[in-house]
C-alpha cells in the first residue's frame, strides 16, 4: 500500500470514532503516519500476508512477540502471544503539529505502581546469572527483564493517545514513536533502535548498547566522557556488535560492514551504537526469522541466551524484545512476491502496554562479567523512568530538557554532545581496537589463497560460525555450515578442511550430548588424519584429547581482547571463554603437538600438530585485529601434508 499524500487530521478523528484497529507511527519530525486496516493473527513469520489471494503485494504491520523464537527451535516461556498483523488498507501522512493538537493532554493517573520483582530479588538474580551462567561458560552476556506495572482507570485508548502525544512532544532521538491499537491490546512507545531493515537489497542492523542515564540538570561532555571510558559499557557494545554480525553473516553474501560508533542521544538516556550493512536477496520474512532477536535485549550466544532467560525470568515476555515489522511493497515492484517488499523493524523496547486496565513497562539490564548487581538494578530504574517520564506518568526533568537545547540557535535545535571534539575523539578511538576485516570493504574470495578447496564448519550452538564461514569464503573456500546434530563422518571425510566451531558450556561435561558430538567430530578427524581447525570450545576438546588438562579461569574472558604470541607472531585476539586448556608454564611441546601458551599461567592459546591446528580466541570477532591473518596461518599449517609437516 503506497502512502497517500498528507491529509487533514480529521482522518484520525474518523478512525477514532469508528473504533477500528489502527497504528500511528512517527519516523520523522514533520509527519505522523496513520495506518488502518484489518487485523489477522498468524502462527508463523512465513504466514504474514504480504500478498493477497491473487498475488498482489500488500502492506502489513506485524507485532512479532518474543515467543516467535520457537520458530528457530529456541526455548521460551510460551504465552501464546499472537503474531498480530494489521493488513493495511489506508496509509495516510498527517501533519505532526496538527496531530499533536488533536490529541488529549490530561494526565493519566496510575495506581498500585511498582516493579513486579523487588530490587533485592532482582539483584540476587543478577548475581546468580553472573556466577552460574557466565561463570559456567554458558555465554558472554544475558538480558534479564523485570516489569514496572500499574493500574490505569478510564478509557485505554484515551490513555494511549495521551502518552503518544507526550512522546511526540518530549522524547527525542527515537527511531520510531508509535501507537498500535488492536482489539484488547494497546502498545505505545518510542523505540531507539532499528533491529533490522531491508531496502532495495540492502540490509541494515543497528546494535545499540551501553546506557548513560542523564544526571539531574542534563548530560554534559564531562559526564558523558566518564561513561565512554567505562570498560563494562565498551565491552558490552562490542559483544552485541559481534552477535549482530553473526546474524548479518547469515543473511548477507558480503557478511556486513561496520560504521560508527555513534551516539544515540535521547531526552533522558544516551546510548552508543554502530550501523551494520550488507546485501541480501532473501525474503524479508526470512531475514526477520534469521535475526530473531536483538542481542541487546536477549544476550549471546542467542540460543543459549533464550535458555538462560527461561531459567531466570519468572513470566513470559509478551512483545517485549520482539519487533514491530512494517512490510511495504517496494516502489515499482511488479513481481508480487515477498522479495518485492521493504522491511522496517524497530525493537519493541521503551514501550508501554495497556491490557485490561493494567499498564506494563518491561525493562532489562545487560549482564556481563563486570556487572554490579546494584548498578543493574539502577539501570532498570533508569530505563523505566525514561519511558514513564516521557509519557508523563512520573515527573519529567524539565531542567534537563531545557539544557538539551541550544538557546542561541534560532530554531532551538537540540545540542548534540557527539559534536563535541573530545567526545568525537573518544568514539573514534574505539575503532582502533577493532578488526579491519569488518570495517573495510573486502575483496572477492575467488583469488583467495585457498581457492578451489572445500570447508565444513561444525556449529556447536554459537553462530560465530557464520562469521567464520564468511572469513573462510574470503580466503577462497567453498563453505558449508553443519549443525552439530548432523556432523556425521561423511560430511567430515569429504571436506578438504573441517572447522570444529565454538559453543557454550563446560568442555569436560561428557554427559552433554552436544559436547559429546563435538568430541566425536574431533576424534574422527584426528583418526582420519585429514585437516582440522578447532576454535574455542572445540580447541579445549582437542587439547583434552591430546592429554592437556582443562579447568575454569579465575574470571571469565567474555569479550576480552588480548595480545598473545601465536607461534612466534604477536596477535591481537578477542576471547570469549570461561574454561581453558592449561600446561605447566614454559611448556611448548607435547609429543608432536606445538603449544602456544601464556608464559606465566600456562593457559593454552593455540595448538598445532600434524594435520591440525586450534585457537582459544575467536579469530572471527571484531575484537580480533589480527584474526584473519592468524586464521590463514593456522589453516595453512593444518592443510600441510602430514609427511611434509
Amino acid at each position: 500500500m503506497t502512502p497517500s499524500p498528507s491529509a487533514h487530521p480529521d482522518a484520525l478523528s474518523a478512525v477514532l470514532a469508528s473504533g477500528a484497529p489502527f497504528a500511528l507511527i512517527a519516523r520523522d519530525e514533520s509527519t505522523v503516519e496513520l495506518l488502518t486496516g484489518d487485523v489477522v493473527d498468524v502462527a508463523l513469520l512465513a504466514d504474514i500476508p504480504v500478498t493477497d489471494a491473487d498475488g498482489t503485494p500488500r502492506e502489513v504491520l506485524a507485532l512479532v512477540p518474543y515467543r516467535q523464537v520457537v520458530e528457530r527451535g529456541f526455548e521460551c516461556h510460551d504465552d501464546a502471544a499472537p503474531l498480530r498483523c494489521l493488513v493495511v488498507a489506508e496509509h495516510t501522512h498527517l501533519p505532526r503539529a496538527e496531530v499533536m493538537a488533536a490529541l488529549p493532554t490530561a494526565p493519566v493517573p496510575l495506581r498500585d505502581a511498582g516493579f513486579d520483582i523487588a530490587d533485592a530479588e532482582y539483584a540476587d538474580i543478577v548475581r546468580t546469572v553472573i556466577a552460574d551462567e557466565i561463570g559456567r561458560g554458558e555465554g558472554a552476556n544475558f538480558v534479564i527483564r523485570r516489569d514496572y506495572t500499574a493500574s490505569v482507570d478510564g478509557d485505554a485508548l484515551t490513555a494511549g493517545l495521551t502518552w503518544f502525544r507526550a512522546l511526540l512532544e518530549h522524547e527525542r532521538g527515537a527511531y520510531w514513536t508509535f501507537l498500535v491499537s488492536t482489539p484488547d491490546h494497546l502498545a505505545v512507545g518510542a523505540s531507539p533502535e532499528a533491529h533490522v531493515s531491508a531496502t532495495g537489497g540492502v540490509v541494515t542492523m543497528n546494535p545499540i548498547s551501553g546506557t548513560f542515564r542523564h544526571p539531574a540538570g542534563g548530560a554534559t561532555a564531562e559526564t558523558l566522557a566518564e561513561f565512554l571510558g567505562s570498560t563494562k559499557e565498551t565491552e558490552e557494545l562490542f559483544m552485541v556488535v559481534d552477535e549482530e554480525l553473526k546474524m548479518m553473516s547469515a543473511v548477507c553474501s558480503d557478511g556486513g560492514r561496520i560504521t560508527g560508533p555513534h551516539l544515540k542521544e535521547m531526552s533522558r538516556l544516551t546510548h552508543t551504537e554502530y550501523m551494520l550493512r550488507g546485501r541480501s536477496m532473501m525474503d524479508p520474512r526470512d531475514i526477520l526469522r534469521e535475526t530473531m532477536f536483538a542481542p541487546t535485549v536477549t544476550g549471546s550466544p542467542m540460543q543459549n541466551a533464550c535458555t538462560v532467560i527461561k531459567r531466570h525470568e519468572r513470566a513470559p515476555r509478551g512483545y517485549y524484545s520482539g519487533v514491530a515489522a512494517l512490510f511495504t511493497p517496494s516502489t515499482g515492484s511488479t513481481d508480487g512476491g515477498a522479495a518485492g517488499h521493504d522491511l522496517d523493524a524497530p525493537i519493541l523496547i521503551r514501550t508501554a502496554y495497556l491490557v485490561d486496565g493494567r499498564l506494563r513497562v518491561p525493562v532489562g539490564a545487560t549482564l556481563v562479567r563486570h556487572s554490579d548487581p546494584d548498578g543493574e538494578v539502577s539501570e532498570t530504574h533508569g530505563k523505566a523512568a525514561g519511558v514513564l517520564g516521557a509519557i508523563g506518568t512520573v515527573p519529567r526533568d524539565e531542567v534537563a530538557e531545557a539544557a538539551a537545547l541550544d538557546e542561541d540557535a534560532p530554531t532551538a535545535q537540540p545540542r548534540r554532545l557527539a559534536d563535541d571534539p573530545h567526545i568525537a575523539a573518544l568514539l573514534a578511538a574505539r575503532n582502533e581496537r577493532l578488526a579491519p576485516f569488518w570495517l573495510n570493504p573486502q575483496a572477492s574470495g575467488e583469488a583467495g589463497p585457498f581457492a578451489g578447496l572445500t570447508a565444513v564448519v561444525i556449529d556447536a550452538e554459537d553462530r560465530f560460525t557464520t562469521m567464520l564461514a564468511h572469513q573462510l569464503r574470503h580466503l577462497g573456500f567453498a563453505v558449508t555450515i553443519v549443525p552439530w546434530e548432523r556432523a556425521d563422518a561423511a560430511a567430515q571425510d569429504v571436506a578438504d578442511l573441517v572447522v570444529a566451531g565454538p559453543g557454550p558450556g563446560d568442555p569436560r561435561d561428557s554427559a552433554n550430548t552436544r559436547i559429546a558430538a563435538m568430541r566425536g567430530v574431533v576424534d574422527a578427524r584426528l583418526a582420519s588424519g585429514r585437516p582440522l581447525v578447532a576454535v574455542c570450545l572445540s580447541h579445549q576438546i582437542l587439547a583434552d584429547r591430546l592429554g592437556i588438562g582443562l579447568g575454569p579461569l579465575a574470571a571469565p574472558h567474555q569479550g576480552l581482547q588480548k595480545t598473545i604470541d601465536v607461534f612466534g607472531t604477536p596477535a591481537s585476539i578477542g576471547f570469549y571463554n570461561t574454561f581453558t586448556a592449561r600446561v605447566d608454564p614454559g611448556t611448548t611441546e607435547l609429543g608432536a603437538t606445538q603449544i602456544a601458551a601464556d608464559p606465566a599461567s600456562g593457559d593454552v592459546y593455540a595448538l598445532r600438530g600434524p594435520g591440525y591446528a586450534s585457537v582459544q580466541g575467536h579469530l572471527e570477532s571484531i575484537l580480533s585485529r589480527d584474526g584473519l591473518a592468524t586464521l590463514e596461518r593456522l589453516i595453512a599449517h593444518a592443510l600441510t601434508p602430514v609427511d611434509a609437516a
